[in-house]
């Protein structure tokens, strides 16, 4: 490095900052569910469940804390059942739409 070289460091972006409102958690969920990754979803929710209060989450899907936060790190496997519980707890819901026909947003 030369003398006038300048380390540059970065802080470790989290998606958790930046969902501020409800809109902003629907959208970034929406647009996992669009690329259609499981291990995305799950990773999804777990930024939302973050930005929110992990804690009283786990607490209201009746699971540890440390267990919702594997669960959703986008490497754990959780079940149908545990994604549809988060969803339900953050106040959200899943719909079906036809694959070939664009989403209308309400």
């Amino acid at each position: 490095m030369k003398d006038n070289d300048q380390a540059v460091t970065f802080s470790r972006y989290d998606a958790a900052d930046y969902l501020k409102t409800d809109e902003d958690m629907l959208h970034y969920l929406e647009a996992a569910m669009e690329e259609g990754d499981p291990a995305l979803i799950a990773a999804a929710l777990g930024d939302i469940a973050r930005a929110r209060n992990l804690s009283q989450l786990a607490r209201d899907v009746g699971m540890s804390r440390e267990g919702l936060y594997k669960a959703l790190s986008g490497e754990g496997n959780p079940t149908f059942a545990t994604i549809t519980k988060v969803a339900g707890a953050l106040g959200l819901r899943f719909g079906v739409h036809l694959a070939n026909q664009p989403t209308t947003h309400a």
